[in-house]
């Protein structure tokens, strides 16, 4: 009987399920979209049983559409949105509130009050991290501040989506989370690799609520039987950057990937390098794999890809996302517009909670591709933004930038990227990073494979090709929009 290894990618907007064979082919994917919920401005939060059940759903559909019987799948690998937190009660499966989502902002108040208290250089030296809403613990906070009966109840407990999806996949038997998703908490200290228990007192969250901690590669649990008649182990739960860093080989010290997802995200791997960044980078755990621990520098944008989502939504201004190519290759320039997409603030290296949204350089011939061109445009000066910031932090030039997501499937952007960057843009035509690296890491658990088998996939390059100057032209414009977004709000 063909074995398989089976990868959980649990995003923002929706949840994937991949299915791998031994050569690292896909046999079979579906996808399901996850409602996201804005009750307030800069608010974000989900339903953390929809996330779960769009796993149940998606495992119906794999085992209607192939036949395949559920004991041919070795293990299973789940990457997922990470600081999204998620509060239930042990005894009842029932979360107390919504999931409050990576993006939200509800927590700038919470976040003030530590830093008025002088709390974010130590914050940083022991998690790598930065004060801000984007992370797990004022989350926890802003719950017990402000959900009635949780603070007084014992058998709340804590997770990041990971760890609620493995309770819930285990019949409420495995309360985990790996070092990569702990790193994402501001309660994890990056040196020991343990929760800390300063921070845990600075935040007033009891380390009780706590799930255990476990190495990116183990077996954290085994799936309830009772789900479609699985009976194998869950052998990696990863965050979802650092998975897309193992699936696209991003294995040695240099190596350098961006994810154009919801959000954009670009990893630089240090290897043993633990590097706490003056520059507004964050610092994390890469994996933990045996004894092995891999460090990485990432710079964190809260806007990329659900830029191209809010024109197609918010404004209507195309029905698909893959419009927005075929627009911004129908003009030749973006006629001087610049998109700064600040929607829930600047993330790395700004960290600037109340800068929000601003379009530039509106004039009466502006039309619907100008905007498209400008937004892809916006999406690639954000990434350049911190591959500079990386370059100064490490004093290793970058040349080459490996990139999955979906919006990489556009070529005009992956293009532009190259140009106004000036390095070669590597995208692999398998275009499934994020689960691929979870399952990846789940096969190497049970012997599925070796770290061998993970060879660069075949790809496609991007190389520079327009004027370099007309390049820095379009990023200088980039930084004044910026500044000028930055001081509206001051």
């Amino acid at each position: 009987m063909e074995e398989y290894v089976l990868a959980i990618d649990q995003g923002t907007t929706s949840t994937r399920l991949i299915l791998f064979d031994h050569e690292q082919k896909i046999v079979f994917a579906a996808q399901k979209e996850i409602e996201t919920i804005y009750p307030r401005p800069g608010w974000v939060q989900e339903d953390a049983n929809d996330i779960y059940l769009s796993v149940i759903s998606l495992l119906g559909q794999l085992f209607q559409t192939t036949k395949i019987d559920p004991k041919a799948i070795r293990a299973i690998g789940i990457s997922n949105q990470r600081e999204t937190t998620v509060m239930w009660n042990r005894k009842t499966g029932i979360p107390v509130t919504s999931a409050i989502v990576w993006q939200s902002r509800q927590t700038a108040d919470i976040v003030k009050r530590y830093k008025d208290r002088g709390l974010e250089e130590m914050i940083h030296q022991k998690t790598g991290l930065v004060l801000d809403p984007y992370f797990s613990a004022t989350k926890i906070r802003w719950i017990y501040e402000n959900v009635p009966g949780v603070s007084d109840d014992p058998d709340v407990i804590f997770g990041t989506v990971d760890t609620w999806l493995v309770w819930k996949l285990s019949g409420g038997v495995s309360h985990v989370t790996d070092v990569t998703n702990a790193s994402r908490t501001l309660l994890f200290n990056i040196h020991t690799l343990k929760w800390d228990e300063e921070l845990c007192e600075i935040f007033e969250i009891p380390m009780t609520i706590l799930p255990k901690i476990t190495d990116t590669a183990c077996e954290v649990a085994r799936i309830d039987s009772s789900i479609y008649g699985l009976d194998c182990p869950i052998c990696a739960i990863v965050g979802d950057q650092q998975a897309a860093l193992f699936g696209e080989s991003c294995f040695k010290k240099g190596d350098i990937k961006n994810t154009y997802g919801t959000g954009g995200f670009i990893l630089l791997n240090t290897d043993k390098d633990l590097i706490i960044s003056d520059s507004g980078l964050l610092t994390t755990v890469a994996y933990k794999i045996g004894k092995e621990v891999k460090y990485a520098l990432e710079g964190s944008i809260f806007v990329s890809g659900s830029l191209i989502q809010w024109l197609r939504d918010g404004l209507h201004l195309f029905t698909q996302a893959k419009d927005s190519e075929t627009l911004a290759k129908s003009v030749p320039d973006n006629g001087g517009v610049v998109i700064v997409p600040a929607f829930v603030g600047l993330g790395a290296p700004y960290w600037d909670d109340d800068c929000r949204g601003a379009i530039f350089g509106l004039t009466r011939g502006i039309n619907r591709a100008h905007i498209a061109r400008a937004a892809l445009e916006a999406m690639a000066f954000q990434v350049l933004d911190l591959i500079k910031v990386m370059e100064k932090e490490t004093g290793m030039p970058i040349r080459e930038l490996k990139v999955d997501g979906g919006a990489s499937v556009n070529d005009f952007l992956l293009q532009f990227q190259s140009d106004v960057a000036k390095i070669t843009i590597e995208r692999p035509d398998i275009r499934e990073a994020t689960a691929l690296g979870a399952a990846r890491i789940a096969g190497l658990t049970v012997g599925f494979w070796k770290m061998e088998d993970f060879i660069d996939m075949p790809k496609t390059l991007y190389h520079p090709k327009a004027d370099p100057k007309q390049m820095d032209v379009l990023y200088d414009n980039w930084l004044k929009a910026l500044k000028s977004a930055v001081e509206f709000t001051k």
